[in-house]
């Protein structure tokens, strides 16, 4: 039984663990190679989020109920004390479509036997070839084959084990290459600008990335990216960002506990108290109303003649008023915001579901991007590109608080909810 060449012994020919390794290497050098505005122009997560994608591996998976064999009559040259002779043979040849990559039916997983089974991986199809011979009529021959496959399945088992470890990893190793790597170019070019010397182009510097071909059914595209020299912008520090949420958190907890103080007011009575408090952490750069690129933001925080945060706050209406306000926010934002915020005043209605329509909306937004883990039990962080570059993302802070409605004149009794 089986294929007498031994090239065709499977999950031996290939070292799986030193072929990971080099995988793994090659991502950092691939980094490395990166022309330096095109790594700087391009937002790193959607660069390793191309690297993982590029990189991973997609272990076999046999679809046996799809299986197929084939007979055949062949001659071979076979020997009996010396004297050689032919003899015709019946060969079956099982095909089994499989799904994966086809080299991983070569390799060698840290677990392995050293009498593995013999086949031929195709492009598409794995066929294991057996002489039936004496083994008897056709269950005994079936049981042959089928312990065959399993013994194939019982590699890829072992494949998929130390691929998943594998796989795992692309995420952190990709992002510290790329951390790595731009964390050298912008020291490179704060020496080179420190010196106070015309930079001179260097001639023929690559403009675009070509990616190389690798062997899968569909190749990722690295993400597009402009071939301006990268300039570096001041930004919004993470903790600074939180806590300027904080302050309206806290602020919102206020009017939560005073509610016959702001049942009454509307949006822009609201908004004005938020800023008394951002501009007694602020130095007073927290204004209002204030003109930003195609219109008025609500708060916008000024720093020198850049902004570093923005926001929206609106009455909830429903979700296509929230959609409408997630383009206005967008419209607000110039190329170099990167942070944002929109605070929605929930008046009697069900948070819960306010929350589940907040997220729904974003997430099919055309500049959505996707959304970071962040636990808050008011609202959601989403990452979006702007309208313009979809390089350049701009983080998104939806905030959801309970605003109490006013009582009709008269009676301690809220007034009746309206609207969507």
């Amino acid at each position: 039984m089986g294929l007498s060449d031994r090239s065709n012994l499977l999950f031996s020919n290939l070292d799986l663990r030193a072929s990971l390794d080099a995988r793994r290497h090659a991502i950092d050098s691939e980094v490395r190679a990166l022309d330096p505005n095109r790594l700087l122009n391009t937002s790193p997560d959607d660069l390793a989020r191309f690297f993982v994608e590029k990189y991973h591996m997609e272990p076999p998976a046999l679809y046996r109920d799809q299986w197929s064999v084939e007979s055949k009559e062949e001659t071979e040259t076979r020997e009996d004390y010396g004297h050689r002779f032919t003899a015709t043979v019946q060969r079956l040849y099982v095909h089994i479509p499989f799904v994966g990559d086809r080299d991983l039916f070569m390799s060698r997983a840290s677990t392995f036997t050293m009498s593995p089974p013999r086949g031929v991986a195709g492009a598409q199809t794995l066929t294991l070839a057996f002489t039936p011979g004496q083994q008897g009529g056709p269950e005994a021959v079936r049981a042959l084959i089928d312990r065959e496959i399993d013994e194939v399945e019982r590699h890829l088992a072992w494949i998929r084990n130390d691929l998943e470890a594998y796989n795992g990893s692309l995420g952190a190793i990709a992002d510290q290459a790329i951390r790595r790597r731009r964390e050298q170019v912008l020291h490179q070019q704060g020496l080179v600008a420190g010196l106070g010397i015309p930079l001179r182009e260097r001639a023929g510097a690559p403009e675009t990335y070509v990616v190389p071909a690798v062997r899968r059914k569909a190749v990722p595209t690295l993400p597009a990216a402009s071939t301006a020299p990268f300039k570096p912008e001041p930004v919004l520090a993470m903790q600074h960002y939180d806590h300027i949420l904080d302050v309206i958190q806290n602020m919102t907890t206020v009017m939560e506990r005073s509610p016959a103080t702001f049942a009454r007011m509307d949006e822009e009575s609201l908004r004005d108290h938020y800023l008394v408090q951002l501009n007694g952490h602020y130095q007073g750069s927290a204004t209002g109303e204030t003109f930003n690129n195609q219109g008025k933001t609500d708060i916008l925080i000024r720093e020198q003649d850049r902004n570093i945060f923005i926001a929206e706050c609106k009455f909830w209406k429903g979700a296509k008023g929230y959609a409408a306000t997630i383009d206005q926010l967008l419209g607000y934002s110039a190329w170099r915001d990167t942070k944002a915020a929109i605070v929605v005043f929930n008046r009697n209605r069900d948070t819960t579901k306010v929350l589940e329509e907040v997220k729904k909306t974003t997430e099919a937004h055309a500049n959505y991007k996707r959304t970071p883990a962040w636990t808050h039990e008011s609202g959601y962080r989403f990452v979006m590109h702007h309208p313009a570059d979809s390089n350049r993302e701009l983080i998104m802070t939806v905030l959801v608080f309970d605003i109490p409605a006013p009582a009709p004149r008269g009676t301690g009794a809220p007034a009746p909810v309206t609207g969507a």
